[in-house]
């Protein structure tokens, strides 16, 4: 799932798990993959925000809750940024943003904009979650972009943590720019420290739920001049986290790309 394949808490990494191999295909690094329960992870994860919905907790993220808050600076900026230029009002389109994580953290400050749609699109059992027991007059959830791009035209597509694990996410990209999106944020994400495109196996730490799937690290060039047909580059810069791959520390990076006119 989109919003459940983004386990990087430092604080659950231990010897046996992250990212390993160097795999020829998409379909190879599946077959070294156990899976997941999916049903019991949309429990935990929905149990969670609903703690955080209701003011139990200040925010979650792979279903851990926190309790102090964090921001991430880098995407606030430049919802509030979009929404600045747009008199104060803003459209969002959260792909794989699981039942309102990235909301929930920065609500507090997101409540501030007069205006404000924030639509996550994921799969069927998180839109049915969300839509039962989550979503309000600013927050919905879609099944995909087009409906909710149909519903509220977005000004900003984010897309967190969530791109290195698409099977085609060049082929994701080529799709997303005939939206003709305003701004399309790619955030939080770790590329490859090699000028090459490489398939991993990724196991999550069991204490946040049992699973291992593939996951790209992708040439950083590459996926922004996969944008570059209509799109021009509008900031980029590094997150906080970091993680290991081959015993080498990788930054989590984003960038912000902008409509050409």
């Amino acid at each position: 799932m989109l919003s459940l394949i983004k386990s990087r808490i430092k604080l659950f990494l231990k010897k046996g798990t992250g990212w390993s191999g160097n795999y020829p295909n998409w379909q190879q690094a599946q077959q070294k993959c156990t899976g997941y329960d999916a049903a019991n992870i949309l429990t935990k994860v929905k149990t969670s925000i609903l703690k955080v919905k209701n003011g139990d907790a200040v925010f979650e993220k792979d279903s851990v809750l926190f309790y102090k808050a964090t921001y991430s600076y880098p995407l606030l900026s430049t919802v509030l940024w979009v929404a600045l230029k747009n008199d104060n009002k803003i459209s969002v389109i959260d792909y794989g943003g699981s039942l309102g994580s990235t909301y929930f953290q920065h609500k507090k400050i997101l409540d501030d904009i007069k205006n404000l749609h924030w639509n996550i699109v994921e799969q069927k059992g998180f839109v049915e979650a969300g839509r039962n027991d989550i979503q309000d007059d600013k927050l919905q959830f879609f099944s995909t972009i087009k409906e909710a791009h149909t519903t509220h035209p977005a000004d900003l597509l984010i897309i967190s943590c969530a791109i290195q694990y698409m099977a085609q996410p060049y082929s994701l990209i080529a799709a997303l720019v005939q939206f003709n999106f305003p701004y399309i944020l790619i955030d939080n994400t770790p590329y490859n420290y090699k000028s090459l495109d490489r398939i991993t196996v990724q196991k999550v730490p069991p204490a946040i739920y049992t699973a291992s799937y593939p996951c790209w690290f992708l040439d950083y060039e590459k996926v922004k001049q996969a944008f570059a047909g209509k799109y021009s580059l509008a900031s980029e810069y590094d997150n906080e986290d970091v993680i290991d791959l081959d015993g080498r520390k990788i930054r989590y990076r984003g960038f912000l790309m902008q409509l050409k006119k």
